[in-house]
């Protein structure tokens, strides 16, 4: 137990730019402290001691803001960055050296029993308000981008954003855990597509139009009539219309 608090005490000062000396890391870090409530809660669990591990379990939720079961499997090395919010289940086991952010719920669907809830491999990174949900396996060297709520297996080396959580990149190179916040938007990408196709297919039909204007008089007359009844609609819908243009040019696209 003692080398597996020195692997949680040492991660500090590798992730976290703002830890500066050991004092400040052992008083004012929740995530450490939790810890180590933890593992002696853990350890008195699987002696079969009753109350005594919940009660441990709760002293340190008072005082940290986290909350972790002590049934749940935590590795070495594994860092809770700031924490609040933090909620980990009973049958959730997290791996080695993954790090975890505020928020974080790795949770239950429902009253299953047995192994209910999530696996996380090792070198994970667990963005803030992220929900993991259910018996799920999460490889190694994953991404879960904030606010994501995951509800299916990830494989390793994927980075997975969304409600729910889509899988958008995939690669075998290990994760850098400090770049969590360089995250695609997959949302924004399907969303600026869906623009272009409509902007394309109005430009399709308005060729279609004065084919058929060319051709009949009487068609051109009432495609004239429609036209002039329908130019504020056609102008909402043109890429060049401000709200539009703002949107494809936000943070974030």
């Amino acid at each position: 137990m003692l080398l597996t608090l020195l692997a949680d005490f040492r991660i500090i000062f590798e992730r976290d730019p703002a830890a500066r000396n050991w004092i400040e890391v052992l008083l004012c870090y929740p995530g450490l402290q939790v810890l180590l409530f933890h593992r002696i809660a853990h350890w008195l669990h699987n002696l079969g001691l009753p109350v005594v591990p919940r009660l441990l379990s709760q002293l340190a939720r008072a005082l940290t803001g986290i909350e972790i079961h002590p049934g749940a499997q935590i590795g070495q090395g594994v860092f809770i960055d700031h924490g609040m919010g933090v909620v980990i289940g009973e049958t959730a086991i997290v791996g080695d050296y993954c790090l975890i952010y505020q928020g974080v719920t790795l949770g239950g669907t429902g009253k299953e029993t047995g192994k209910r809830h999530p696996t996380l491999g090792e070198n994970v990174v667990v963005g803030a308000g992220a929900k993991v949900l259910g018996n799920l396996l999460i490889g190694n060297n994953v991404r879960i981008g904030a606010g994501s709520v995951v509800l299916r297996d990830v494989p390793s080396d994927c980075t997975v954003v969304g409600v729910p959580g889509r899988v958008v990149y995939r690669s075998g190179v290990r994760v850098n855990p400090l770049e969590h916040g360089k995250l695609p938007d997959s949302e924004a990408a399907v969303i600026r597509t869906l623009v272009d196709r409509i902007e394309s297919l109005e430009q399709e039909l308005t060729a279609l139009k004065q084919q058929q204007v060319g051709t009949n008089s009487l068609v051109k007359a009432a495609l004239s009539d429609c036209k002039k009844n329908e130019k504020p609609k056609a102008a909402s819908c043109q890429l060049s219309d401000r709200e539009i243009r703002e949107f494809l040019d936000g943070s974030g696209i």
